[in-house]
């Protein structure tokens, strides 16, 4: 076999998967050796080829099962307290602090393998206390247990945060901190840790003042992105470009081959140059922070220069399998890691897919360009490379007799645009064959496939390829000129992806059927094995590929809703508001779109509600477009995710109530709608209308009411929807006064399902109000162990009294219920995909 290697790969995945999908236990795993020690005496009685490749198959699996089982994690470490306690914590920093603007953050491990991160939130004039690594410290801190969103397509943060061994999270003031004599930790990692920070503040120093650029190339040098904001970094993953931005196998690799370079041409003996460049690969990962994608990329440069030593070739795929083997059998957990999975998926791609496009076009002509002033090694290449070089010389003496310039400057001219050209046209070939073959992962997890991209990559690899080398002199160095011309490559490549970006629709995609998805990967694989055959099979599986990668764009599938009823789910957002309505002809809707309110001096928080949260679950239900959205009132909670939802998924119309007209949110929000062509549709009491099937009745705000310069809880939007014989009440954040008015002018009455006003607070839900509708469900959305107390034990007693069956998103996670006019139906809790497949915002692979 060309790749003996990959049956191996294939066979462990394979048995970690079954091990997870089935939950295999010890008792399972002696009888399947047990039965693979009478396979294998099977085989050998054969003795036939067969049986042996159905042996091997076999064990490799049984390795990967028992690799499973081996590191299946054990129950998480506990603390004597409750979530929202305040405790007072002693133990090791272990992890060097990151500071971004108003926020200090850094690792304390309690025990082995018990990390707690703890949070500093400083104010405007204070200085972030000076830690390091290796020091006790003793810190008063509140302390939580980290929560999933409990949705669909929720990013598994618990399962991330896990990994790195950490299970609670903490915040503090920097006045609360306390070091302790002695050190702990290790010497070795201590110098690494204090590399990496002159490594920082050297970067500090040289682009002093430019907060983009330093926080730019702290992040693509030495992977600290503390000071990365999200606006800055956009573009760049739209057009999937991101990986050439932050720490990849790409810098590690381009390091190694710089550094071997230099000690080539400084005559250091062969083998010498060799070692050195692999040791300084693994330097570079353990500086820039053991990330994951940079261990992969040293791991294969090791395996790459090993080979070189023993003069032998190494192939792009068996090595790719060697390495796969390598971390699977050291943690199982990596093959269900989005960056893992990338990176493999589209090395394998280059491999299988890109190499052999190139072999086949451009690779005769590529390697004919040495020395192409000598005729005399036209002679033993193929045909068409010596008529090429023929030709090439053909030309050269052409120009050379009009222009009268020296032949041999012509020919080594055209030598070098012709090997322009060719790494232009490769590098092309490339990314093509990645942003098609990494489609599938793309959608999944990011829901974008960029074609755009495809020109991007041209530009922009280069660019910060030249600019990370750069980058480290004027690192080493301390010279202000390298860091300049770093900078500037920076600069030329952010222009490149705006430059793109502009030009591409912003389109996202939903998650694809499962026939689909299975089909595209076979496709691929088929494609890859294509290659070796006759050329008419070549083509077939090319327009197959091509066909279900249209398809996989275009999706024309109606989204996963039920016809002819009333849909009302419950997002899980936290401690905010989103409602996802779909009507009984198709039509969908939502209210509110979540968010994080952010108090004081603190820091805004990283994730978007609408983009992280609500966004990936509207697409596991398949939903392209939402035709309507509401904005019950302008608290954060409630239209922090609003912007990235419009861009997402540009509604028809947005219905408001009442609106501060100057409130900072509903700017940026009215910006948004205009943008993308969504009509503003400002609603208030009175209103009614049948839409979809089912009646709609605006009974707040009042239409004198008259909005305050700060929004308030009492601007809310309330609508109340009736289909058939059943209402259900959409409150917003409404408190006394506006249930008072609705008792009392609107007359309400019986109500089916409730969405609980303002997160079952004490302001809100009055003893009369709750008597007079008497609902059947109320949907309270609210957030795990929150700051506010929500639902407050009165609102909940109320109801109970009412005989309402009370449902909380911090408990079950999502809530929806469901009316064909006659009945209703109840789903709580979360039916999301397995939870092992998480995947980081933002890692590169």
């Amino acid at each position: 076999m060309r790749d003996p290697l990959l049956v191996p790969a294939c066979g462990i995945a394979t048995g970690i998967l079954l091990c997870r999908a089935a939950q295999f236990g010890t008792q399972e795993l002696i009888y399947a050796s047990t039965a693979l020690c009478l396979l294998t005496i099977f085989a050998a009685w054969k003795s036939t080829r067969c049986s042996a490749i159905l042996c091997a198959a076999v064990l490799c699996l049984f390795a990967g099962l028992a690799t499973a089982e081996y590191h299946r994690p054990g129950k998480a470490p506990q603390l004597n307290a409750d979530s929202g306690e305040t405790l007072l914590l002693a133990g090791c920093i272990v992890e060097p602090p990151e500071l971004s603007p108003g926020r200090e953050q850094f690792l304390l491990e309690l025990a082995p393998r018990a990390r707690i991160r703890v949070n500093l939130n400083l104010r405007d004039d204070e200085q972030a206390p000076h830690l390091h690594y290796g020091q006790q410290a003793e810190v008063e801190a509140r302390v939580r247990m980290p929560h999933n969103f409990q949705n669909p397509g929720s990013f598994d943060y618990v399962a991330y945060l896990a990994r790195q061994q950490i299970y609670w999270t903490a915040s503090a003031h920097p006045s609360q901190i306390k070091i302790l004599p002695g050190n702990c930790g290790s010497n070795f990692w201590a110098a690494l840790y204090g590399i990496r920070v002159k490594a920082l503040d050297r970067l500090e120093q040289l682009y002093k003042g430019n907060d983009y650029a330093v926080g730019m190339m702290q992040a693509t040098l030495i992977g600290d992105s503390a000071k990365l904001q999200k606006v800055w970094t956009e573009n760049f993953r739209r057009t999937g470009t991101y990986h050439a931005l932050v720490i990849s196998g790409l810098h590690v690799s381009i390091l190694a081959m710089t550094l071997l370079f230099l000690m080539r041409i400084c005559f250091i003996p062969r083998m010498y140059a060799l070692i050195l460049a692999g040791l300084a690969a693994w330097l570079y990962v353990l500086v820039s922070g053991w990330q994951t994608p940079a261990v992969r990329s040293a791991g294969g440069i090791t395996l790459f220069l090993i080979a070189t030593l023993i003069y032998r070739r190494g192939r792009v795929l068996n090595v790719l399998a060697a390495l796969a083997i390598g971390f699977l059998l050291l943690d199982p957990e990596e093959l269900f890691d989005a960056s893992f999975q990338l990176s493999f998926l589209a090395v394998a791609a280059i491999g299988a897919l890109a190499a052999p496009l190139i072999e086949r076009t451009s690779g005769p002509y590529a390697t004919g360009l040495k020395g192409l002033t000598d005729p005399q090694r036209d002679l033993p290449l193929p045909p068409k490379t010596s008529q090429f070089r023929v030709e090439l010389r053909l030309v050269a003496e052409t120009i050379s007799l009009w222009t009268r310039i020296r032949l041999t400057w012509v020919i080594h001219t055209l030598g070098i645009l012709s090997r322009i050209l060719f790494f232009v046209y490769e590098l092309a070939i490339i990314s093509t064959v990645m942003q098609i073959a990494l489609a599938l992962p793309m959608i999944y997890y990011f829901h974008r496939v960029s074609f755009s991209g495809v020109s991007a990559n041209v530009f922009v690899v280069p660019l910060l390829s030249a600019a990370v080398p750069i980058g480290f002199l004027a690192i080493f160095s301390g010279w202000h000129w390298p860091a300049a011309a770093a900078g500037w490559l920076l600069n030329i490549s952010q222009r490149v992806v705006d430059w793109h970006v502009a030009r591409e629709p912003a389109w996202r995609v939903p998650d694809p059927p499962l026939w689909l998805a299975l089909a595209f990967a076979a496709s691929l694989v088929v494609m890859a094995i294509a290659w070796h055959a006759k050329p008419i099979l070549r083509r077939a599986s090319f327009v197959l590929v091509l066909a279900l990668f249209a398809l996989l764009l275009w999706q024309p599938f109606a989204p996963l809703l039920q016809p002819g009823k009333l849909e009302l789910t419950a997002v899980d957002v936290g401690q905010g508001d989103s409602l996802l309505v779909s009507l009984p002809d198709g039509k969908t809707m939502l209210v509110d779109a979540g968010g994080i309110p952010v108090f004081g001096h603190r820091p805004k928080p990283k994730i978007d509600i609408g983009e992280d949260v609500v966004s990936p679950y509207l697409w596991t239900r398949e939903i392209h477009r939402v035709d309507l959205m509401a904005v019950t009132h302008m608290h954060e909670d409630h239209v922090g995710g609003m912007v990235a939802l419009l861009e997402n998924f540009r509604p028809k119309e947005l219905w408001i109530g009442a609106t501060p007209e100057q409130d900072p949110a509903w700017k940026a929000i009215q910006q948004k709608a205009a943008l993308v062509g969504t009509k503003v549709v400002r609603m208030h009491e009175g209103i009614a209308f049948a839409l979809g099937g089912v009646q709609f009745n605006v009974l707040a705000p009042a239409l004198d009411y008259e909005p305050a310069n700060t929004a308030k809880n009492n601007d809310s939007l309330v609508l109340q929807l009736t289909y058939g014989k059943h209402v259900f009440l959409l409150t917003g954040d409404i408190e006394k006064q506006v249930e008072a008015h609705l008792l009392t002018e609107q007359k309400l009455g019986k109500i089916d399902v409730l969405k609980v006003a303002h997160h079952g607070s004490k302001t809100s839900s009055t003893e009369a109000f709750i008597e007079a509708i008497r609902p059947a469900f109320a949907l309270i959305s609210v957030g795990q162990d929150n700051l506010y107390h929500h639902p407050t034990p009165e609102v909940i007693q109320r109801l109970e009294r009412a005989h309402a069956e009370v449902m909380r998103t911090d408990i079950t996670g999502l809530i929806t219920v469901r009316s064909d006019g006659r009945r209703l139906e109840v789903e709580r809790g979360n039916s999301a995909r397995s939870p092992g497949f998480y995947s980081p915002f933002g890692d590169a692979f």
